[in-house]
């Protein structure tokens, strides 16, 4: 019995921290209506184009709230480097719709979503 507790315990700790590694393509999907990143930025991508830049305040307040629940989810599952872009983007996307920025606030989003497309893989 011990020498099978020997080998299962860390063999089961190591199974299941993998799982948790490769887990953020999955974790990273929506579970509800107010964590869904893509459609927060076509949201914004909509009220940019449309230049209602209230809106689109808004609406990068939902992205923010959204992203601080996917990051408590896939915050061990992704590398840190990816963490920081996306939220480096995030943060320069805000001083462009601040700054009622058309092309930069454009650039931004599209930053963003490419490294939301990078996180997990």
């Amino acid at each position: 019995m011990r020498k099978f507790l020997v080998v299962a315990i860390p063999t089961v700790t190591l199974i299941l921290f993998i799982l948790i590694m490769h887990s953020g393509k999955i974790l990273k999907k929506p579970l509800g209506n107010n964590d869904n990143i893509p459609q927060s930025l076509d949201n914004i991508i909509d009220n940019v184009n449309n230049e209602s830049w209230e809106a689109a305040e808004d609406n990068l307040v939902k992205l923010n709230k959204a992203w601080k629940k996917v990051l408590f989810r896939v915050q061990f599952s992704s590398g840190k480097d990816e963490i920081y872009k996306l939220d480096t983007s995030i943060a320069r996307l805000e001083g462009a719709v601040e700054a009622e920025d058309k092309a930069a606030a454009l650039i931004e989003i599209y930053e963003v979503y490419n490294h939301w497309e990078e996180l997990g893989k």
